[in-house]
């Protein structure tokens, strides 16, 4: 069969400006393929036609990897053909073979970056996915959009980073020309600093405007932020956990990035922000509130005031403890304040 194929082949170069050739070209660029299921296919990058044809034929699409040489170069001799996987038919013609290739419909895969990495992060779980390719350098603090973006196979990891990035971006231009009047950010990159610390301050999409908007009463009132991640970033930087709870010596201990030992805001962002954080400084709900520490259910209780903030403390406290809360009683002086706005 090889034998006769090839012969085949050699005679359609032989006649390939008379009639016989013509009616060889057309019936076998035309004719139906062997492939008998739908098959996905990877081209790997840097292939060139006759590589193209070499893989087609082993993986079962075409017959013959020289009757799709020389079917593109008498057919498509334009055809510009791209890298990567393609999904073929069941019975594909060759000629359906060749514009598949020409098409550059890739397969198409998603990755997702989840909100509150560091581009040491991103950088990381990029590099842990086997389609993708290359190793980049890592991107400036903040300046990712986490989001789920289509991959194909053999895509660089450059490419991703630099859609991540031109994605933040816009989203950024967007929302400073539409930021309220009042925000206490004076420019983009600040903006961004804030929504860092608001993305690690709570996982939950509703919580993150009214945090945002503590944030922002503390920073008009000329309170310290006094946010945990800050101190985490402080002493671990772009790597991300810090693997043990935060020590009193942390939080004495001054860093560029320690809020509890700075005023006002850090000198970058302390990981890659998403929509609703950015969203949530841009935009923050007007309130009062100047203070908030976990409440047992996955979320935050909010205070406007000190007295408020410490009896949501003590009721937090106690739930660390596994007691059951106790009101004080009246005229008994409340637990005293926790050194932070989160904890």
């Amino acid at each position: 069969m090889t034998v006769l194929s090839g012969l085949f082949t050699f005679l359609l170069f032989l006649a390939v400006g008379g009639g016989i050739g013509a009616w060889y070209t057309e019936r076998a660029f035309y004719a139906p393929g062997p492939l008998a299921t739908e098959k996905v296919v990877n081209i790997p990058r840097g292939s060139g036609v006759r590589d193209m044809g070499d893989i087609l034929e082993r993986e079962g699409v075409i017959s013959n990897a020289l009757l799709f040489l020389a079917g593109q170069r008498i057919a498509r001799p334009d055809a510009s053909f791209k890298a990567g996987e393609f999904v073929f038919k069941p019975g594909q013609s060759l000629a359906s073979v060749i514009d598949t290739l020409a098409s550059g419909k890739m397969v198409v895969h998603q990755i997702t970056i989840p909100e509150g990495l560091t581009s040491q992060q991103v950088v990381k779980r990029l590099m842990d996915n086997e389609l993708l390719t290359g190793t980049p350098a890592v991107p400036a603090e903040g300046t990712l959009l986490p989001e789920t973006y289509q991959i194909t196979r053999g895509q660089t990891r450059e490419e991703v980073l630099k859609k991540m990035a031109e994605e933040q971006r816009k989203l950024l231009a967007t929302l400073w020309a539409k930021r309220a009047p009042d925000v206490p950010v004076r420019s983009p990159q600040e903006l961004v600093t804030l929504a860092s610390i608001v993305e690690k301050e709570t996982g939950l999409a509703a919580e993150r405007p009214k945090v945002a908007a503590v944030f922002v009463n503390r920073i008009n009132k000329k309170m310290r932020l006094q946010s945990d991640p800050t101190i985490i970033y402080g002493i671990v930087g772009g790597r991300g956990a810090l693997g043990r709870p935060i020590s009193r010596t942390d939080i004495a201990t001054a860093t560029a990035y320690n809020t509890y030992a700075i005023d006002g805001l850090p000198p970058g962002p302390i990981c890659n922000p998403g929509r609703d954080a950015l969203a949530a400084v841009a935009n923050p709900p007007r309130t009062k509130d100047l203070f908030f520490v976990a409440d047992g259910t996955g979320g935050h209780a909010f205070a406007e005031t000190l007295a408020d903030h410490n009896k949501n403390v003590a009721r937090w406290r106690a739930i660390e403890q596994g007691a059951a809360p106790a009101a004080p009683a009246a005229g008994t002086p409340a637990p005293a304040a926790a050194p932070n706005t989160g904890n």
